[in-house]
Parts: C-alpha cells; sequence; structure tokens
C-alpha cells in the first residue's frame, strides 16, 4: 500500500516544467564547461595531430583525477537538497564551508599526482613530442586544482538550493575568456612564450580561479543566499566531514570509474598513432557534449528527489524520477536524430586531416549507440545520490564499465581473441556499448526500485 505525502505543502514542484527550469540552467552551464573542452580540442587540431594527441591524453589524465574527487564533492548537494526541503537553512552554509575545506584537502593529494605525470605518461606509451607536450599541460593545470574544487563545491550548493543560474551564468563568462586566453599561451605574446598545445592548460588553470572567486563573491555578497550563511566556525568540522565523505566517496568512485572506462580509452589507443588517438579523440568529445542534456535533467531530477525527501514527500520524489528519465530520453532521441545526417560536417569542423576524419566517422555509429544507453545510466546514478544511495551503483559501475568495457575492450584490441578483425579503437569502443548498456539497466532498476521502497516503507528520520 502506498504511503501518503505527510506534507506536500512544503514538497518542491516536480512537473515537467518545474524540472525544465532546474535543468536548462544546469544545461547551459556543463554546455559551457564542456565548450572550454571542445575550444581546446578544436585549437589543438589545428596546430597538428601531435598538439591534439598531447592535450587528449593530458586532459584524460587530468580529467580521471579530476573528476573522482568533483564526484566526492557532488555529495553536497544531495545533503544540501535534503535541508532545503525540510527548511534546515543554516545547515546548508555549515555543510558548505566543510565542502570547501574537504576541497582544499583533496586538491593538494590532486596536485601531487598531476605534477608529477611521467609514469602515466609512461604507462599510456605516448610518444615522445605527445608525452613533452601533455607533461607541460598536466604541470600547468595542477596549479588550478585548489581552484577548480572550491568552484565545485559551490556548483553543488547552488543546484541543491534550485539556483543554477547563477552557476551558469559564471561558466558562461568563462567560456567567453577561453579563445583569447588559449590564443595567448598557445601561440605567446610579448614575455610570454608560445606553449602549443601545452597553452591549452595554463588558460584552463587561469580560468579556474576566475570562477572561484566570482563563486565567493556571488555566495559573500549576493542578499539571497544570506539565509544559509551559518555562524557556525570556519574550522574544519569532522563529524560533518565524514558526513560528506560517506556519500562521496562512492560517489566519487562512481563518477571516477564511469570516466576512466572512456577517458583510459585514449590512454590505450595512443600506441595505435597520433591519428587513431586524435580521430578517438573527437568523438569522445562529441559524446560528452551529447552527455551534458541528460546529465543536466539527471542532476534536477536528482535534486528535486532531495528537496522531496527532506520535505517528507516521498512520492513526489518518485515522480521527480519518473519524469527525469522520460524528459532524458526524448532530448537524447532529438539529439541524435540531429547529429548523425551531419556526421561529415561535425568531424571536419575538428580537424582537416584525412586519416584522422576516417578513424572518428569510423566510430561515429557506435557513439550513438553509446549515448542511447548513457542517458539512462546518468539519470539513475543522479536519482539514487538523492535517495543518498552510492555504494551499490558503484560496485555495478566498477563491474560493467572497467570490468566489462575497459577490460573487454583491452581483450579485443591488444589480446585478439581467435576470428576477431576489428581494429583496436573500434573494439575499445564496442566493449564500452556492452558495459554501459548493463550498467543502465542495473542502475535505472535499481534506481526505480528504491523509489518504489520510499513510498511503500519510508525510513525512520
Amino acid at each position: 500500500m502506498e504511503r501518503i505525502d505527510s506534507s506536500t505543502q512544503n514538497a518542491p514542484d516536480v512537473g515537467t516544467r518545474a524540472l525544465l527550469r532546474l535543468a536548462g540552467p544546469i544545461f547551459v552551464a556543463q554546455l559551457a564547461v564542456m565548450g572550454l573542452a571542445v575550444i581546446d580540442t578544436m585549437m589543438a587540431g589545428r596546430l597538428s595531430a601531435a598538439d591534439l594527441a598531447a592535450v587528449a591524453v593530458g586532459s584524460s589524465i587530468y580529467v580521471s583525477v579530476y573528476v573522482a574527487f568533483m564526484g566526492i564533492l557532488q555529495a553536497l548537494t544531495p545533503i544540501a537538497g535534503h535541508h532545503y526541503g525540510a527548511g534546515r537553512y543554516t545547515e546548508i552554509g555549515a555543510d558548505l564551508v566543510q565542502a570547501v575545506w574537504l576541497a582544499l584537502f583533496l586538491a593538494l593529494a590532486g596536485f601531487t599526482l598531476l605534477a608529477r605525470p611521467d609514469p602515466l605518461l609512461r604507462l599510456a606509451g605516448a610518444p615522445p613530442d605527445v608525452a613533452r607536450v601533455a607533461s607541460i599541460y598536466l604541470n600547468a593545470i595542477a596549479w588550478g586544482l585548489p581552484a577548480s574544487l572550491g568552484t565545485r563545491a559551490f556548483v553543488a550548493l547552488n543546484a541543491a538550493v534550485s539556483r543554477p543560474h547563477v552557476t551558469m551564468a559564471i561558466q558562461l563568462a568563462a567560456l567567453l575568456a577561453k579563445v583569447p586566453l588559449n590564443l595567448l599561451f598557445m601561440y605567446g605574446a610579448g614575455p610570454i612564450p608560445a606553449l602549443g598545445g601545452a597553452g591549452c592548460g595554463v588558460a584552463t588553470a587561469s580560468l579556474s580561479y576566475v570562477t572561484f572567486i566570482l563563486s565567493v563573491a556571488v555566495w559573500r555578497f549576493d542578499p539571497h543566499y544570506a539565509r544559509y550563511r551559518s555562524t557556525s566556525s570556519w574550522r574544519p568540522n569532522w563529524a560533518r566531514q565524514r558526513e560528506l565523505l560517506r556519500l562521496g566517496v562512492p560517489s566519487g568512485g562512481s563518477l571516477l570509474i564511469e570516466v576512466t572506462s572512456f577517458t583510459f580509452i585514449a590512454l590505450f589507443v595512443v600506441r595505435l598513432g597520433a591519428e587513431t588517438v586524435a580521430g578517438h579523440q573527437i568523438v569522445a568529445n562529441l559524446v560528452s557534449v551529447l552527455f551534458m542534456l541528460p546529465m543536466a535533467l539527471g542532476v534536477a531530477s536528482g535534486v528535486l528527489v532531495a528537496q522531496s525527501l527532506g520535505a517528507d514527500a516521498p512520492l513526489t520524489a518518485r515522480r521527480a524520477a519518473l519524469h527525469g528519465f522520460r524528459a532524458a530520453a526524448l532530448g537524447a532521441a532529438g539529439a541524435l536524430l540531429l547529429v548523425w545526417p551531419l556526421r561529415e560536417q561535425i568531424v571536419g569542423a575538428y580537424t582537416v586531416n584525412p586519416d584522422v576524419v576516417v578513424v572518428a566517422l569510423h566510430l561515429f555509429g557506435l557513439a550513438c549507440v553509446f549515448h542511447a544507453f548513457d542517458v539512462f545510466q546518468g539519470v539513475a546514478g543522479f536519482v539514487l545520490r538523492g535517495y543518498k544511495v552510492a555504494t551499490a551503483p558503484m560496485l555495478i559501475h566498477g563491474f560493467s564499465l572497467w570490468g566489462v568495457g575497459l577490460g573487454g575492450g583491452y581483450v579485443l584490441a591488444f589480446l585478439r581473441p581467435a576470428g576477431w578483425s576489428m581494429d583496436g579503437a573500434f573494439s575499445f569502443w564496442l566493449a564500452a556499448v556492452v558495459g554501459l548498456a548493463l550498467t543502465a539497466v542495473g542502475l535505472s532498476w535499481m534506481a526505480m526500485r528504491i523509489a518504489n521502497q520510499h513510498v511503500r516503507e519510508p525510513p525512520p528520520g
């Protein structure tokens, strides 16, 4: 027997229009973030295949480190969302302070990895010219990690309190500044040397501090945030840190597995030649851009789930999850119908190298199938975080994406079982599609099962 919501007066509006109002700014903000990577890929591709491969390898390593820590900080969104739904406003500010501290602690660990990238570059088997540029890129971008992670704490907060348009405005400002900064550091001017593709990393690190400063300024001076500011000490609070880590570590683990199962393909296929990794990077970049819409809808759905649960309205939370799945499926279908007929023009916008074009077009069909499954696993993951469920999804991600996807791709590409004739890049993408399909089915089933459980037997407190 379904439970009747006991506090529908405080429950958020979770209709389709409300979902889109929340998801729209999140989508634009994420698209702006993705736009930074697109600009790097396109500008480096105009220099040479080696520069593009270096940016691909360097960004794959950076993203693998960054997203794991970013995933931990995203725990603030469901935690603050529950506070918001329950009207515990000053608790939000107290948790934000601890998230900023946690960002600093995580950045110290990440800096050590990024500032000494030679072991990872050797593991990738990058050619000397690619490794040289990638090393400079990573050394530069490492200095921006503290600001990047600090900004993510404010991004998580803005989503939780239904103010994503603040994040959108800041990220759009960064996007506008990206091309001029890339030109400055890639080609040099005055005392600034020309760094080629590595200049993209310097530009990204510089923008990280701009976005962090803007985020802090809005929090400090916008009157809307006054009710969230806490009078608690600005010192680390280990009890709140533990709460963030309990949800954040498995959430970050899931995101790390999800992203590295994808980015590590670039590290493996780099040994197949600069043209192959460059073609892979173009298609990977496109898939990442396409994922921004379902990701935005997933974040919005997870926020509405958390706010509804905080308001003790589990029926409303389940409706929010269902709306998220439906909207994301429709958006993905529309995106695929748009990009498939334009595949040659899209690839041509990235590169003029005919060998790179051939590789990218060869992978394009698999990339579209990949996106179809990516939609459902993405929304399901954020919905589950809204329910504060993270450990089981991490295990599903590990088995399906690392075991079946990345591991299966390695076997097909390099061990080449008897009778297997497909090339290395195609093999990796095919295995990734199978792994992602398993993930999508597992997470979607789990999300709806937990939503139904909360309706029937809501947990105490």
